[in-house]
């Protein structure tokens, strides 16, 4: 799919009157959600992995992640009940709405789903990171206004 097509897709929904769309291709997943009054419109774009690009992705987080998976390999069985929350885009993780505002959820909060986690800035574009599941906030993965890869873990949830 070409950026015309995108471009041509999100005139198409804005004008539909549509509050949100969703997209799924063999290569590339598309998310438009527009405000309720049709001035605001939030358009996600996933490029899934190809097969000839799996061997490359590992290479770029591999300096990093030797360190963090040794503790990980410890207790595989401990974070196994747990629900881990991804990021759904590259960008900058906040925790806070705000610099002046309190953080949305802390280890110990209750949520449900649908309730926004933190938010997530691409391209100047704040997007609010909503919970699928219900549950309490076991761990946060990421420090505030740190940078975040497509599919990293944010949260562990438990669900029960």
């Amino acid at each position: 799919m070409e950026i015309k097509d995108i471009q041509n897709l999100i005139k198409f929904v804005a004008k539909s009157g549509a509050s949100e769309v969703k997209l799924e291709m063999e290569d590339i997943k598309i998310t438009i959600r527009t405000g309720s009054d049709g001035k605001g419109e939030t358009t996600y774009i996933h490029q899934m992995p190809a097969m000839a690009a799996a061997p490359q992705a590992p290479q770029a987080p591999a300096p990093q992640a030797p360190a963090p998976a040794q503790p990980k390999e410890a207790a595989p069985d401990e974070n196994s009940k747990y629900i881990t929350v991804k990021s759904p885009i590259i960008g900058t993780f906040y925790r806070k709405p705000s610099p002046d505002k309190p953080v949305f959820v802390e280890v110990g909060s209750q949520i449900g789903a649908g309730d926004v986690l933190c938010v997530i800035e691409a391209m100047k574009l704040f997007n609010e990171i909503e919970s699928e599941v219900s549950g309490k906030i076991v761990k946060v993965l990421v420090d505030d206004a740190s940078p975040v890869e497509f599919d990293q873990p944010l949260f562990l949830v438990d669900p029960s």
